[in-house]
């Protein structure tokens, strides 16, 4: 007799209800983040419009300029993870993490997936970053997946603010029909022919979608034995894939031991009741239309005026074909032919303050967007300093910073699940090509061993229980931008120049350390006590060296005396 499973189709059909839900209380979102890609791609006249009829359309950058331009400083700090033991046995596995997470990310090709992410967060407000496992990497061993996802194909509980907090997660993606059926067979005859979901193609223009299906990765939430655990059923239309629930091995389980969604939010800025935010292209189109609609009245005069235009009386009888054709010697007239028969029609050139209003709403635009002159390359008049250029690119990138602290922030938590998927998949080791302390080449073999919760024995009678190796994660920014690695080394020459590096004025040097800071100062402090602790030791060997001389002497004088008193 056959068990009857726990995920069937009433089930998938309380789903996709949940689903249609949720898609109905995004709609306003999906329809922003549509127009927004619009404004990126400078097709805005088609959002602004609105019926209008042929006329010259006009598009300027600064938009997406402003948008490249954050986009550039991000990637300028691209982040890079340090791994830290909550307990310090746990050290040399933090040390081992430190450096194979690098390697994971870039066979992931995670710099590429960042870059997008950053794209979508800049234009749409959220990137999202989806962290899998794939068992079928390696030929089959498994691996880490990390991919960017498509903020339009997420849908989660309504009015939520963070996307742990929703009983349902759905993600949506279209698969080519014969694909599909070639890794699912039982589909065959059950597919409807037409993409019914999914927004993959949604930026496109006449993308036929009539062989590709919707497929629904269907995360949620259950109490199973008093604790929450993580589920997860892949289904076409009416049919199950995959469901954790219906696999003896994971219906006590879940899908993922750590519990959480793997999906990771990168927001701008935050909106109120939902998990997502707004990015530039909210707050700054405004500014662009105003520029673009002032570009359009400013052309649309230019050409009127260029091309000459006449009043023409009809008592004249003016051959108007011949008249217009410039080419032509002779034109014919019926009648007679005044002074005031035909006069040209005098345009009104624009007034100045069109070219001052345009002017301000771009200062608009790149104020709103923090895209000063300074960060885009341009310079102040008589400053040449890279400290002091650095100065005004700080002063003019508060934006930046915060954003890139959000997303370092969400790189954290992309880092921690990684983690955990190698404390829950890695049974068998992986060979990872490192960088070695001093620099070469070395490889080491790594499995989920030592992250494993492990017995800690019993001391004085007492059981002290079950140890689980924890982690934290730090991250920093792996490159910087060329003025400010110049105002580091700046900040170099300075110290060498006041005797920052004198070993004799190590704890001078490391008293007005304490007071500052600036990246790469723990290096510094090191090296300067380093020096302190050298010079110490040297000074200790040369005060005495001339102690061990009176004694070698005294013992030799000694030895001499006593020589003599035998004779």
């Amino acid at each position: 007799m056959k068990t009857k499973e726990a995920i069937g189709v009433p089930q998938l059909r309380q789903a996709r209800l949940t689903l249609n839900r949720y898609r109905e209380g995004k709609a306003n979102l999906e329809r922003r983040v549509i127009e927004n890609e619009q404004w990126y791609r400078m097709r805005h006249w088609e959002c602004m419009r609105r019926g209008q009829g042929s006329q010259v359309e006009p598009t300027s950058g600064w938009l997406f300029n402003a948008i490249a331009n954050k986009h550039a400083e991000a990637m300028d700090n691209y982040p890079v993870p340090t791994v830290l033991p909550r307990e310090e046995g746990d050290r040399e596995t933090a040390k081992t993490l430190e450096s194979i997470l690098p390697v994971i990310l870039q066979q992931e090709d995670f710099e590429e997936t960042y870059d997008r992410v950053m794209d979508d967060k800049l234009k749409a407000g959220t990137g999202i970053y989806g962290v899998f496992w794939d068992p079928e990497k390696l030929d089959g061993l498994g691996d880490v997946s990390i991919q960017r996802i498509d903020l339009l194909n997420l849908f989660w509980e309504n009015g939520v603010t963070d996307l742990e907090q929703s009983r349902n997660v759905f993600y949506l993606r279209l698969w080519d029909n014969d694909l599909l059926l070639e890794r699912y067979p039982m589909l065959e005859g059950k597919l409807s022919g037409s993409a019914e979901a999914g927004n993959r193609y949604v930026y496109e223009d006449r993308v036929d979608t009539t062989d590709k299906t919707a497929v629904i990765d269907w995360y949620y939430k259950k109490q199973v034995g008093g604790r929450q655990v993580l589920h997860y059923c892949k289904f076409v239309g009416e049919t199950v894939l995959f469901a954790t629930e219906n696999q003896p091995e994971y219906a006590q389980r879940g899908w993922y031991d750590h519990g959480r969604y793997p999906f990771v939010m990168d927001v701008m800025f935050r909106c109120a009741g939902s998990p997502c935010g707004f990015g530039y292209i909210d707050v700054a189109k405004s500014a662009q239309e105003y520029v673009d609609r002032g570009n359009q009245a400013i052309l649309q005069n230019l050409l009127a005026n260029a091309r000459p235009r006449h009043f023409i009386r009809t008592d004249g009888a003016v051959n108007e074909g011949e008249y217009a054709d410039m080419t032509r010697d002779f034109v014919h007239v019926d009648g007679n032919l005044g002074e005031d028969s035909i006069k040209p029609i005098l345009g009104k050139p624009l007034s100045d303050i069109y070219v001052t209003v345009i002017g301000n709403k771009i200062d608009e635009l790149k104020e709103v967007t923090g895209t000063r002159d300074v960060s885009t390359g341009g310079t102040v008049s008589g400053v040449t300093a890279a400290s002091a250029i650095a100065a005004m690119q700080e002063a003019g990138g508060k934006l930046s910073r915060d954003s890139n602290l959000a997303s370092y922030r969400a790189f954290r938590k992309v880092c921690l699940l990684v983690i955990e998927l190698i404390r829950q998949f890695y049974e068998l080791p992986r060979a990872f090509r490192i960088l070695g302390d001093q620099g070469g080449m070395e490889f080491v073999s790594f499995g989920n061993g030592c992250l494993k919760p492990r017995a800690q024995g019993v001391e004085l009678g007492v059981d002290m229980g079950i140890h689980t190796p924890l982690f934290d994660v730090e991250v920093g920014a792996e490159k910087q931008s060329p003025y400010s690695r110049l105002s580091q080394n700046e900040l170099a020459m300075q110290f060498y120049s006041a005797g920052f590096f004198d070993p004799q004025r190590a704890e001078e040097a490391l008293a007005a350390l304490d007071m500052m800071d600036f990246n790469g100062k723990s290096a510094v402090v090191r090296h300067i006590r380093e020096n302190g602790a050298a010079f110490r030791q040297m000074e200790a060997r040369q005060q005495a060296i001339p102690r061990l001389e009176d004694e070698n002497n005294f013992r030799a004088r000694a030895r001499a005396a006593d020589a003599t008193a035998v004779v």
